[in-house]
């Protein structure tokens, strides 16, 4: 009936959105590798905004086209989702909503233009991107050592725009991203030159922030680094998701296991 044919087209709409954001065949996962490409581009635009931003009305034309580009992406992202409820109740998405609204309003939340740094943690930890760039890995090393990194360098560049949002021109070598950078870094690092440092208690607090954050990622990335070689492969009975490449046995329920060797894949 005419009147079912909107319906229709929405539900064509979503079933070919859903077979480009979580399908296997080649077309979908060159259709994610293109916005996974066109992701990381916008994370350099974020990166470079603190400098681009003397542009003038050329930063705010970009900065539109980046808002209608990310607003399209998770438009489609949530009309592929089974059930939107449940992909609004995920913590990533609220950061990318959060990460739109200064995009759709940069003059009323320029203060907060750092956090769009948190969309390469976001990126970098998503099932999307594992999906289509990690889905040759049968191993979990490289993905919990990418998530561990991503975590640090995301911290980084978040506590360097708040740095540099907040204090700049209140240090008298702190004028620029790059004299917010080198001292989110010595601090980080605990090397602590003391030839840039941030003025009062909140001054110090965030030192203080930063060193003992840093630390704790720094420690993170060290352990996955080290930690030992575990692959992905489910227990059948009770689900437990890593072990041991030569495991026969899980070591949760004793059920015997048959890993595949990576010779024979």
């Amino acid at each position: 009936m005419p009147e079912n044919a909107p319906k229709a087209e929405g539900l064509r709409l979503r079933a070919r959105l859903r077979y480009l954001y979580h399908g296997s065949s080649p077309l979908a996962v060159r259709f994610r590798l293109t916005v996974i490409v066109v992701d990381f581009a916008i994370i350099g635009f974020f990166l470079a905004a603190p400098i681009l931003r003397e542009a003038g009305w050329a930063f705010y034309v970009v900065d539109a086209i980046v808002a209608v580009v990310l607003m399209a992406d998770m438009a489609g992202r949530a009309l592929a989702y089974t059930d939107i409820k449940d992909w609004l109740k995920k913590p990533s998405t609220w950061v990318d909503l959060f990460i739109l609204a200064t995009l759709l309003f940069p003059s009323w939340l320029y203060n907060f233009g750092f956090l769009r740094m948190l969309r390469l943690w976001t990126l970098l930890s998503s099932d999307f991107f594992w999906r289509t760039v990690g889905r040759r890995f049968d191993d979990t090393r490289v993905e919990e050592v990418t998530r561990a990194m991503a975590a640090l360098v995301t911290f980084v560049f978040v506590a360097t725009g708040f740095v540099y949002a907040t204090f700049r021109g209140r240090h008298e070598d702190l004028h620029g991203y790059l004299d917010a950078l080198y001292f989110t870094v010595a601090t980080l690092t605990t090397t602590g030159f003391g030839d840039i440092t941030l003025p009062g208690n909140w001054g110090r607090v965030l030192s203080i922030i930063i060193m003992l954050t840093g630390i704790t990622l720094f420690l993170r990335l060290a352990q996955t680094i080290v930690r030992p070689h575990k692959v992905k492969f489910p227990c059948p009975v009770c689900g437990l998701q890593k072990h041991d490449p030569d495991a026969v046995h899980c070591k949760a329920c004793g059920e015997t296991l048959c890993i595949p060797d990576e010779g024979h894949h």
